[in-house]
């Protein structure tokens, strides 16, 4: 098919305009379109390139991801060897490093050094020829890769032909290819959704990638590059100084550090690495350390090289993140809310830092992906000031005395039993109200406005209570005397007096403000409520079975078993039948088995009501089996309008929804 002119001027622009839009999102981290631009002109270039396929192009934007999977990688040796470089470890190391560069070049100047990020991912090598991309390689052992090229062609930072002018006939340019930790957790979340083994770290997820014979599975893991060095030069020249020659790639479409920096001397390089240090957790990529070069290339050339490490550069190395050590045991901790975490407890060992001894687990489900036993060799992963974590199993290492992991039936801190319902990753201790683990938060929540409001009792107060010992549960509240609230910090007779007196107030209280502040998982104020209004007394909620709990408007299979999972512990009990003892009561609640009026149908509540509270219109509602919610939708049956009913009365009008004021609700009770 013929092809006009206008249609090739078209194409040309597109490619032109793609290219730049990628350089500034994928390079410079400065898109200057938004995403839904980008597409558009990417989906009209594809449709020209589909109509004309003889406008197609290898360096053509929609070429990135294309052609058969490989059957295996073919070998590349590198012209100009890919060279390791030596290690510093500490300051002295540093030092030393550049004592022997000031030594060798018989200098008493300072040395200018270039600084940047060691990134944590995988060398590699793109040859240029004539600006165009024409092969990608793995570093491999220096001197022998693996040709990669489909696969970089796949990454959006790496450009398939160098942008602008100037550029050598033919350049090669090293870098590292990483994975984004953003990436990285987007892969795993994947990986375990479908029940596939995580990656260890980002590291071994970008060389992975880069190893795939498809493609197409490369461009869907979201890889980078960012450039470092040059090798061959051939038919032009770089600047001076390595930074500038950096700079050069960059403007020829490539990615460079942006935390890249020049410094003068030993000093310099020392504060830089500290910097980077602190910056490093929040940093989107892993860096394990600081790389520093002489930044002079004419002097980089004098200084040469020793065995297969330039002296010019070094690389200043993080403490490991990573270490092999033994799971000695592994023991379970109780949360504040109740969650039993298994806990490995590990022969010492120095990681990111610091030594660790313990790593967590998660859950059950955990340790069987794992597939961790007692005595395994493990790697510990640290990051920064992450809680270490176990993350693989060295299964070859495994000892012939390596016992499972048992995970308990009875709380390891108050005995009471542990539950965990089907569908849930976590088991809970169900001693809510006794479990010395999560008496903070039953305490607190039991106090809260909602529940037994015992004005100034706050969270700090009754963390101090606890920690004192002179509260263990939240029957003692009620035995607290005048001279041990008024001892505590910040508390004087006068506070102590105003205390006492909100704790003998809210011993008078409503049965689902009991309910509600026992702190039963799921069970919220609506739920308590219902649960009363349907059983009337605590006797006959406590003693309901799951089958007569579902049997309760709006309680499920889920929240009827937290209930009789929680009144089945004796030390629950307990506490609550010494609570009574104390004087805590209600009024029983006559229970209405009449069909109810309202049974079913939802209500909203707007504005100021002048003749009841809005709280006691909702609870009139509830007991003829209204429901009441606090936004206005299609499956509203009537809102309820007081004085200055505002957007809620409007919504219930456009959707046609009936609407009472406060005398016809009054009329219809």
């Amino acid at each position: 098919m013929p092809v006009s002119e206008d249609i090739i001027q078209r194409v040309e622009r597109l490619r032109e305009e793609l290219d730049k839009h990628n350089y500034r999102y994928y390079v410079m981290d400065d898109p200057s379109v938004p995403d839904a631009e980008y597409d558009r002109l990417m989906n009209e270039l594809k449709a020209i390139e589909g109509e004309y396929p003889s406008l197609v192009v290898p360096d053509s934007p929609t070429q990135r991801v294309g052609g058969e999977p490989l059957a295996a990688f073919t070998q590349v040796t590198h012209e100009m060897p890919m060279l390791s470089l030596d290690n510093a470890f500490n300051e002295d190391d540093m030092a030393d490093f550049n004592r022997r560069i000031i030594e060798r070049l018989a200098s008493d100047e300072e040395i200018e050094y270039a600084c940047e990020p060691k990134l944590d991912g995988i060398a590699v090598s793109l040859l240029y020829e004539n600006g165009y991309l024409v092969r990608g390689a793995t570093r491999g052992d220096g001197e022998t890769g693996e040709d990669i090229t489909q696969n970089v062609r796949t990454i959006n930072s790496i450009p398939l032909k160098l942008m602008g002018n100037g550029f050598p006939e033919r350049i090669e340019i090293r870098g590292e290819i990483y994975m984004p930790k953003s990436s990285f957790d987007a892969l795993n979340k994947e990986a375990e959704r479908l029940g596939n083994k995580p990656f260890v770290n980002p590291r071994n997820a970008a060389a992975g990638s880069l190893r795939q014979l498809d493609s197409k599975i490369t461009a869907s893991r979201n890889l980078e590059m960012c450039c470092y060095s040059v090798g061959i030069v051939e038919g032009g020249s770089l600047k001076e100084t390595h930074t500038d020659s950096l700079h050069c790639l960059n403007q020829w479409g490539l990615r460079i550090n942006a935390e890249m920096k020049v410094v003068k001397g030993v000093a310099g390089c020392l504060e830089y690495y500290r910097s980077i240090a602190e910056k490093r957790n929040g940093l989107p990529y892993e860096i394990d350390g600081v790389v520093f070069k002489v930044n002079n290339l004419a002097l980089q050339q004098r200084l040469g090289f020793v065995s297969r490490a330039p002296r010019w550069a070094i690389a200043h190395k993080f403490p490991a993140q990573e270490e092999l050590t033994e799971v000695l045991d592994v023991e379970f901790q109780v949360g504040r809310t109740g969650a039993v975490t298994p806990v490995a407890r590990l022969k010492p060992v120095f990681v990111g830092g610091v030594t660790v001894s313990n790593a967590t687990l998660h859950n059950m489900d955990e340790i069987e992906r794992l597939g961790l036993m007692i005595g395994d060799s493990v790697i510990v992963r640290r990051a920064g000031d992450v809680i270490p974590k176990v993350v693989k199993v060295v299964e070859e290492k495994r000892p012939d005395n390596a016992r499972p992991v048992l995970f308990p039936s009875h709380c390891p801190v108050c005995e009471s039993e542990v539950v965990q319902l089907e569908g849930e990753a976590v088991a809970r201790c169900s001693g809510g109200l006794f479990c010395a683990a999560q008496r903070k938060e039953a305490i607190k929540h039991y106090a809260s406005r909602k529940a037994m409001d015992i004005d100034g009792l706050g969270d700090k107060l009754v963390e101090a209570l606890v920690d004192e010992g002179h509260i263990k549960n939240v029957a003692d509240l009620y035995t607290l005397s005048r001279y041990q609230i008024a001892s505590m910090e910040r508390m004087a007779e006068k506070s102590a007096d105003n205390l006492l007196g909100a704790l003998e107030k809210s011993k008078k209280t409503k049965l689902s403000s009991f309910i509600y502040s026992l702190g039963i998982r799921e069970v919220g104020e609506t739920t308590a409520r219902t649960l009363s209004n349907a059983f009337g007394t605590l006797d006959k909620i406590r003693n309901a079975t799951v089958n007569e709990l579902i049997a309760v408007q709006d309680v499920g299979p889920i929240v009827a078993n937290h209930i009789v999972s929680f009144f089945e512990q004796a030390h629950n009990n307990e506490i609550i039948d010494q609570l009574v003892a104390e004087g805590v009561s209600w009024p029983d609640i006559v229970v209405d088995t009449a069909d109810k009026a309202l049974q079913g149908k939802t209500f909203v509540i707007t504005g100021t009501l002048s003749q009841m509270t809005r709280e006691e219109a909702k609870e009139k509602l509830l007991a003829l089996g209204a429901k009441v919610s606090g936004s206005v939708s299609k499956k509203t049956y009537c809102l309820i309008a007081g004085e200055a009913a505002g957007s809620k009365l409007k919504k219930a009008e456009e959707l046609g929804i009936k609407v009472m004021n406060e005398h016809e609700f009054i009329d219809m009770l």
